[in-house]
């Protein structure tokens, strides 16, 4: 039997119930990124960097007592429905792999009390925190995949 940790790093890694986010993210025509499916809500570029946002809010907030989040919710979502370029959709993905690292990295510290109350947030603790965004992520990685396939661009 696994501890506490190494089932909430798994988690957050996805790939048990769902697609990891890598593989979700992975190989999406730049062309599709800004193309709104009828009915959606949403474009992949604006649910990618939405999921990128809110996971940086959380890792930040976990670690960092001062930190500041975004206003809700227009600091949440991008303004164009489109990357502004090749490479921003770059560091977004790469931003997404290295703050979800950061936050499985927390979760495995064992210096790291998982249920002990965050200092600047006595109702909350690292626990909460990671399965808010094992939880956060896998929503809208659902609402990502199935735009994929919508706009012909998922082989599952």
């Amino acid at each position: 039997m696994s501890d506490l940790r190494q089932e909430v790093a798994a988690l957050l890694e996805g790939g048990n119930a769902h697609v990891t986010l890598e593989k979700g993210l992975h190989g999406v025509p730049l062309a599709l990124l800004g193309k709104r499916a009828a009915g959606s809500a949403h474009t992949l570029w604006q649910l990618a960097e939405h999921i990128r946002i809110a996971q940086w809010d959380i890792l930040e907030f976990s670690r960092d007592p001062s930190h500041a989040s975004p206003s809700w919710p227009e600091g949440y979502w991008p303004a164009t429905p489109a990357p502004p370029s090749a490479s921003a959709w770059t560091r977004c993905r790469k931003s997404i792999r290295e703050d979800l690292a950061a936050m499985v990295a927390l979760v495995r510290d064992p210096a790291r009390d998982l249920l002990a109350p965050l200092p600047h947030a006595p109702e909350k603790s690292l626990l909460r925190e990671a399965l808010l965004v094992a939880d956060h992520n896998a929503y809208h990685l659902g609402q990502f995949v199935a735009l994929r396939q919508r706009l012909g661009a998922w082989r599952g």
